[in-house]
């Protein structure tokens, strides 16, 4: 009974010290298990929390590397730049900038000009690093392209050089003109002579300062604030009103045509300085004794109804070099021209902004030798309206009047190349 009694105990403590001890391994095997290893260190790195998101909404392009300078974390816009390629940081100065920083642990900034991906012609990218410690054994770089930071301040610089030597012209001559007008003071025909040049170089620097100030206004002005619908018709008629004593002078004929009726919605005094300047220049590039046409019609559009209003003419013409450069603020195709009609340079560039603010363009077609037709399209604003052509005839010049008609496919202006039929 005793021997019994004795094995029963010794069958009980000994269940129980193995159920201690299960219960002991479970819990260090438990332990093991959570706690890092040195493998898991490089393995399996993870961004502190928040950083993810905080790295999505960045405007700059992130890329987070660890210890070995792999890619833990990379934007969309990092990949866009070229700035990471098969899971590496592809920008050497930037991978040295990352290494040096998890070295010692300070913040480091570069601006750098990075070739473009693909064929690498064409202008390179600018843009500024920034690499900081994140965390114990992580690194940020922090990138911004800064390209076209930097074309907008080569166009500010360049247009304040433009300006200055622009202005200097006008001034130089007045300062000139003045001394000679002193000089001349006992010869009243020299007076007179000298001050009818001073007042011509006024006259120039007042069309400068004039035009720059509307190109500062058409850049800085939301035309559509004031939008209201403006008749074709009205800013047609203005246009050759504006440029009708050049014309005579030089016996040009200024004829109008297409479809009447038309409407633009827009700031009216914006569109009417842009028109006025495409006719003004078609007059000045002009030879004596040739022709100026205007014509207005509506084109069909994807995104609703165009109005096109092509201006016409006999000059000199563009070349295919020139063409392109032609809205540039202060480009002349003809600079003695230009100087000789009292031209700043500005007014193609107004053009430009006008029809861009209005939801438009402005483009051109031109030959050496055979003229210009330039051409603005503008949404169409107003109710439907019969879609059948109307055509009315109104043309002008400083002496006599011309009738002018015209067909969807031929010219109104005869000779003069059909805005329609145009490349």
């Amino acid at each position: 009974m005793d021997v019994n009694a004795a094995v029963a105990a010794a069958a009980a403590i000994a269940g129980v010290l193995t159920g201690v001890i299960a219960m002991l391994a479970f819990r260090w095997s438990e332990r093991e298990q959570k706690r890092p290893t040195r493998t898991s260190l490089h393995t399996d790195p993870v961004l502190p929390p928040g950083v993810d998101t905080v790295l999505s909404v960045l405007r700059s392009s992130a890329v987070v590397l660890d210890e070995a300078d792999g890619v833990v974390k990379a934007s969309s816009a990092a990949y866009a730049l070229g700035l990471v390629r098969g899971g590496k940081l592809a920008v050497e100065p930037m991978l040295q900038m990352a290494r040096d920083t998890r070295r010692d642990g300070e913040i480091r900034q570069v601006e750098l000009d990075l070739p473009r991906r693909g064929n690498g012609r064409g202008e390179a990218l600018a843009v500024s690093a920034r690499v900081a410690p994140l965390g114990s054994r992580l690194v940020l770089l922090l990138v911004e392209d800064l390209t076209e930071a930097r074309r907008i301040e080569a166009v500010r610089r360049d247009f304040v050089a433009n300006v200055s030597h622009e202005l200097k012209t006008p001034v130089g001559a007045l300062s000139l003109l003045s001394e000679a007008v002193m000089d001349a003071s006992d010869d009243p025909e020299a007076v007179e002579r000298f001050a009818g040049r001073m007042q011509i170089e006024a006259t120039r620097l007042t069309n400068l300062v004039q035009e720059l100030i509307d190109l500062s206004r058409v850049q800085n002005d939301d035309p559509l604030d004031d939008a209201e619908p403006v008749r074709v018709d009205e800013l047609v008629a203005e246009a050759i009103d504006r440029c009708r004593q050049q014309a005579g002078t030089k016996q040009i004929t200024m004829a109008a045509g297409g479809t009447a009726d038309l409407h633009v919605r827009g700031n009216r005094g914006q569109l009417a300085a842009a028109l006025g300047n495409l006719v003004e220049n078609a007059v000045n590039y002009s030879p004596a004794r040739t022709r100026v046409g205007i014509a207005a019609r509506r084109v069909g559009a994807p995104g609703g109804d165009l109005i096109e209003i092509a201006v016409t003419d006999q000059g000199i013409g563009i070349s295919e070099r020139d063409k392109e450069r032609v809205f540039e603020r202060f480009y002349r195709v003809d600079p003695a021209r230009s100087r000789a009609t009292g031209g700043t340079g500005l007014g193609l560039a107004i053009v430009k902004h006008v029809v861009a603010s209005h939801g438009g363009e402005v483009t051109v077609w031109s030959a050496e030798g055979q003229g210009s037709t330039f051409t603005l399209r503008l949404p169409e604003s107003g109710p439907a309206r019969d879609r059948a052509p109307r055509y009315h005839d109104r043309a002008g010049t400083g002496d006599e009047t011309e009738r002018s008609s015209s067909s969807p496919h031929t010219s109104p202006y005869e000779t003069l190349p059909a805005p329609e039929v145009l490349p």
